[in-house]
This record gives structure tokens, C-alpha cells and sequence, in this order.
């Protein structure tokens, strides 16, 4: 199991993080490696709702489609993946540390099959870089705007 938890400080009103980091239109704005995202149901975040994302990991162009399992607006997103070699969840939290300050989390976790397993530690630590890269990525453009 892979497992990388992640979190930054924002300083930026908790509403302002969570609208535009639960918007999937901005992934590829914020996220070192994702390339797309494309809607493949109504463009609602909402339980059910399905993106499809092209991104590019360890070298690899991945293709894979999240599904959102839960939305708490303002509170926190959780995605899962339906299809893809590498089984993820990924989960955004929000919480109001301050006035107009964020500490968002970013937690991904899955189950590698196949030939992905044998990379299992060493993905950890590429997620985790990128993670990181990720939400400085996020905390840069939202402090900036």
C-alpha cells in the first residue's frame, strides 16, 4: 500500500482553497504532472462525477478516470480511481487555521498491481515529491491572484 499525506498553509480564505482546488478544470494549473482533465459527466462536483485526467509519471503518459466518492464543500473531496494500473484514492481536506489562512491537505493512496508493485517504496517518494511540488504549486497561484 502506498499511502502520502501531504499539507500546506494558504494564505487565502478557506473558501477561495477549497473552490478553486475542488475544480478539476484547474488540475492541470496546479498539478506538476497532469497535462488534462476532461469531464465526463455534467461539470457538477458532486458524488458520482467522473474526469477524465492524461498525465505524465516516472517517465509513463497515464490516462485514468477519477470518480468523486465524497464532497463537503469547504471541508473536503475524495476521488477514487475506476480504471488505470495503479488503483488511487486521493483526498483534499480544508481547514480554517486563521483568518484568511488554509492548511490544505493532499493524501494519495492505492494498491500498485503488477509490475507497479515492485516500485511501490519508490513511488512513495515520487508522489511525495511531487505532492509537494504540487501544493506550492497551488499556494503560489492563489496568493498571487
Amino acid at each position: 500500500m502506498v499511502d502520502v499525506l501531504t499539507e500546506i498553509i494558504i494564505n487565502i480564505p478557506i473558501e477561495k482553497v477549497s473552490t478553486y482546488a475542488s475544480n478539476p478544470e484547474n488540475a492541470p494549473e496546479w498539478y506538476v504532472n497532469i497535462q488534462s482533465a476532461e469531464w465526463k459527466t455534467e461539470k457538477t462536483v458532486q458524488k458520482g462525477s467522473q474526469i477524465a485526467f492524461k498525465a505524465s509519471f516516472l517517465g509513463r503518459e497515464l490516462a485514468y478516470i477519477y470518480e468523486i466518492t465524497e464532497f463537503q464543500p469547504g471541508e473536503k473531496l475524495s476521488m477514487k480511481t475506476s480504471t488505470g494500473p495503479f488503483p488511487m484514492e486521493t483526498i483534499y481536506t480544508w481547514e480554517s487555521i486563521g483568518r484568511d489562512v488554509t492548511r490544505m491537505t493532499l493524501r494519495n493512496r492505492g494498491n500498485p498491481t503488477g509490475f507497479s508493485k515492485v516500485f511501490s517504496p519508490f513511488m512513495a517518494t515520487m508522489m511525495q515529491r511531487a505532492n509537494i511540488k504540487d501544493l506550492k504549486k497551488i499556494k503560489e497561484i492563489l496568493e498571487n491572484r
